[in-house]
């Protein structure tokens, strides 16, 4: 076991969660009082959607890249197989469908581009 990978990943882990939280409580809260949002779709509610998908995809993003160190912290050579990384990025390519989908109630359609990167992923790496 790479500890040091282990540490790494504890630490982006940590940041990714530091991120949503304090972006959703700080920036994002007070980004949303302004009145002078874009109105997209007659509105501004995508808008705000978009904003909250786009920070919250960062997190789920080096999520994934700490699932990709601890599986090399693992390796006996500290090097991750093309299936693993392949599910790795299959999985996080899931996630990300699911919270563009869930978020912005299917108007934003990078869940669409989500779902293919993780086919894609699958399949040339199965």
């Amino acid at each position: 076991m790479n500890i040091a990978l282990v540490f790494a990943a504890g630490l982006v882990i940590a940041v990714g969660a530091a991120h949503s939280y304090l972006g959703e409580r700080y920036i994002l809260i007070c980004l949303f009082r302004r009145p002078d949002l874009p109105h997209l779709f007659g509105s501004d509610v995508f808008t705000r959607r978009t904003l909250r998908l786009a920070w919250h995809l960062t997190t789920v993003i080096w999520w994934g890249v700490a699932v990709l160190l601890l599986v090399a912290a693992s390796s006996s050579r500290g090097a991750v197989s093309l299936r693993d990384f392949g599910l790795v990025l299959t999985a996080t390519s899931i996630v990300s469908a699911v919270i563009s989908f869930l978020i912005s109630r299917g108007r934003h359609l990078s869940w669409l581009a989500f779902l293919a990167i993780a086919a894609l992923c699958w399949w040339g790496t199965r």
